[in-house]
């Protein structure tokens, strides 16, 4: 794997951390204090700093390390998160999201947009001002003097802990002891110091150049512990340097221990990480533990003897070890693909089903009784692919949903009412293609419920509401279709109000009748709007036909439910998949037609004096089993002109509830159908929803089973008589 395939990798696992941040941030809101959603977002900046780092991203880890300074203070009880404090860290994610889509188009972070840079400067002068109390300790720290106490009790436990010997000659190598222990107020205090003396001569014994005191030191600073040792850098090799955190950082310690990624890593490795322990100590460690004369023991036990960790800590690194074990081991199965790789294998199936079935009809046309049954095996495995490699592009649509936290939060405080989505059916399983082009019309229909469909909540005080308004994202399972609902318990729609304004604009006549869901529906007419002024969020028209037309080009329906004074659902159904599915072939003239197998109820034979009868029938309804079942001829409605079987077939479809009957020459079965969308000039034509190849070669077009029930909806129904069909 070369830097680049790394890099792509990076990449994709920090958009997925700066989503996961945004979720924690906007729970937070509900529970400012949660110490587990502040983790979340500390561990989330955290984790892309220090990836950024690895790949020299410095404009990125210099912007993150910022953020996460602040994050710091929020997780030591400093300060606690308000929508101010909130909002900002919002625009944090965008700008590190517009940052690493910088780096995925090729570009440099050197040679940032002006507009981009110009945010970054203004968020970190943001970030720096819930640091200032911090900086003005650390530029305070230089002067404080130095408090030196002769003690021989221990030193308290809520400070760093230094135990210094320095080796004889340090002095006879240009070094003084005095100067370290002042260098380190230049980033601390010294609160206490006990000078250890057992190691003097006699005065006629002494060596003016040879040291003899020890030190044990208590010092408090925000440093860590690799930042203190390189205090005593230049005497490391000739002394014993031993530093011991306070127990607050001991806590500290097992938290950042318990934050680490899911990574295989050593012990050692652990605790260099979290900062329990510094990389020359660990060295040195590997060192004792290497020596010939010493008995094998484990590295922390090592540790742990040399003092340079605390137990616990370490009991804490092999338990996070064992986590990871166990998860490694029950995630060994998962692996990243590539999208782009899954569509190449669904269209390569999609070929290998074409193939399979001109096989399958040269096979039953040889009349090879081996061969037809060999094909036959072929067919239901190539099946069996086919379901296997459409699920691995199924996914839960919950991430979608949660992303409009956001836009939910953004848009009710630009519109200044307090509004909170509620969301139920995550776990909804759908086709990635779908799902990546669900988000935009969603959107649409989310930020117009709450411009249109949520009032003030001064209204709803008064209506017996309360205050709070509510949108509601609901997905679940239909047959083969998944239907999403976009909810709300606003005002609803006023059915006058739409009909008044579909009748200005010529939409509808004065004396047509209407259904309520039909009066609904006139809201999605393009450049159709019933409000007053116009806003930035809404009032052009603009937006509400645009989610119908998305819509419908995913194969997918759209229709409205209201109740004025209660609210509005707008609820989509679309297919689970776009590639591939089961099909029925039926015969029409000389033409063959697939129609969804999953939308298909059962399939009746018409007598021909019952085909007689139906064709001098001016109803277009049948009666099935004392059921009005409303019929369309497809001989109509594709002009076919030669002479029409003696016996015709009725297909009964439902779609959403409706049932409709298609009446048809032929039933010729099952067929696996690849789905080929079909040219622009075909995009106003509601019957059809694709084409397929056959094993034959020959093109069949696939039927829009909602477009047709639709188009039938919308026909004068008058029956004046009815043909019943025995099944």
């Amino acid at each position: 794997m070369n830097i680049d395939d790394v890099l792509k990798i990076f990449i994709a696992e920090s958009q997925e951390l700066l989503q996961q941040m945004e979720d924690a941030l906007l729970q937070i809101e509900q529970n400012p204090h949660d110490p587990d959603i502040i983790n979340a977002i500390f561990r989330a900046a955290h984790t892309i700093k220090g990836s950024a780092g690895l790949f020299g991203l410095d404009a990125i880890v210099s912007f993150t390390h910022v953020a996460e300074s602040v994050l710091d203070r929020i997780r030591s009880g400093e300060m606690a998160f308000n929508d101010t404090l909130t909002a900002l860290f919002l625009q944090v994610c965008d700008q590190l999201n517009a940052l690493i889509a910088h780096v995925d188009a090729g570009g440099s972070l050197d040679e940032l947009e002006p507009a981009l840079q110009k945010q970054g400067v203004a968020l970190t002068t943001n970030l720096s001002h819930y640091l200032s109390g911090e900086l003005a300790v650390a530029a305070a720290a230089p002067q404080r003097a130095t408090q030196v106490v002769r003690e021989s009790s221990d030193t308290p436990n809520e400070h760093w802990h230094l135990s210094l010997r320095f080796g004889p000659d340090v002095l006879r190598n240009g070094m003084d002891p005095l100067a370290f222990l002042r260098y380190l107020n230049t980033f601390g205090q010294i609160v206490h110091i006990v000078t250890l003396t057992e190691h003097v001569p006699a005065a006629d014994e002494m060596d003016p150049e040879t040291n003899y005191l020890g030190f044990e030191v208590a010092f408090a600073t925000e440093a860590d512990k690799e930042t203190i040792e390189g205090a005593f850098e230049f005497v490391r090799e000739d002394s014993q340097i031993r530093i011991f955190p306070p127990n607050s950082k001991t806590v500290d310690y097992i938290q950042l221990i318990n934050e680490l990624p899911e990574e295989d890593l050593r012990l050692g490795e652990m605790l260099v990480r979290c900062g329990a322990l510094t990389q020359s100590e660990l060295e040195k460690a590997l060192l004792k533990q290497s020596e010939p004369e010493a008995s094998p023991a484990p590295i922390g036990e090592v540790l742990i003897n040399e003092q340079n960790v605390q137990p616990q800590v370490v009991t804490a690194a092999l338990q996070k070890q064992k986590q990871v074990k166990d998860n490694r081991t029950a995630e060994g199965n998962l692996i990243r693909v590539d999208a782009n790789k899954l569509d190449q294998l669904i269209n390569l199936i999609g070929e290998l089903i074409i193939a399979g079935a001109g096989t399958q009809l040269a096979a039953q046309q040889s009349g090879a009784a081996q061969l037809v049954e060999s094909t036959g095996v072929l067919s239901r495995l190539v099946e069996e692919v086919r379901d296997s490699a459409l699920t691995l592009r199924m996914v839960q649509i919950g991430t979608t949903f949660n992303r409009f936290q956001r836009v939910v939060r953004d848009v009710s405080k630009e519109l200044g009412k307090d509004i909170v989505l509620e969301i139920s059916g995550g776990d909804t399983e759908l086709d990635k293609t779908v799902v990546e082009k669900i988000g935009d019309p969603l959107t649409h229909l989310i930020r117009n419920s709450m411009d249109h469909g949520i009032e003030p909540a001064s209204v709803r005080l008064e209506r017996g509401k309360p205050a709070q308004g509510t949108v509601r994202l609901n997905a679940y399972h239909e047959s083969s279709s998944i239907v999403i609902e976009v909810s709300d318990d606003g005002g609803g729609l006023n059915k006058d109000r739409i009909l008044r304004k579909a009748i200005e604009r010529g939409l509808v006549s004065d004396n047509q009748s209407l259904t309520d869901k039909e009066i609904f529906n006139l809201i999605f007419e393009p450049g159709f709007s019933t409000a007053d002024q116009v806003s930035s969020l809404s009032g052009r028209g603009v937006g509400m036909d645009v989610v119908k037309k998305n819509i419908t080009a995913l194969r997918g329906t759209v229709d409205l439910d209201s109740i004025e004074g209660v609210g509005t659902t707008t609820r989509i159904r679309l297919p689970l998949t776009l590639a591939i599915i089961d099909g029925f072939l039926i015969g029409v003239g000389k033409a063959t037609y697939v129609v969804p197998l999953d939308m298909v109820e059962e399939c009746i034979e018409l007598t021909s004096d019952q085909s007689s009868a139906a064709r001098q029938s001016t109803s277009d309804y049948i009666d099935l089993r004392g059921d009005a079942l409303p019929f369309i001829r497809l001989r109509e409605l594709f002009a076919v002109e030669d002479e029409p079987p003696r016996r015709e077939n009725v297909v009964v479809v439902n779609y959403a509830g409706n049932r409709a009957g298609l009446v048809v020459d032929q039933l010729m079965g099952e067929f696996q159908t690849v789905i080929k969308p079909l040219g622009k000039i075909f995009d106003n034509n509601r019957a059809l929803g694709g084409f397929t190849i056959l094993g034959s070669g020959a093109v069949a077009l696939i039927l829009s089973v909602p477009g047709m029930i639709g188009a039938i909806a919308q026909r004068q129904a008058a029956p004046s008589t009815a043909m019943t069909i025995n099944s």
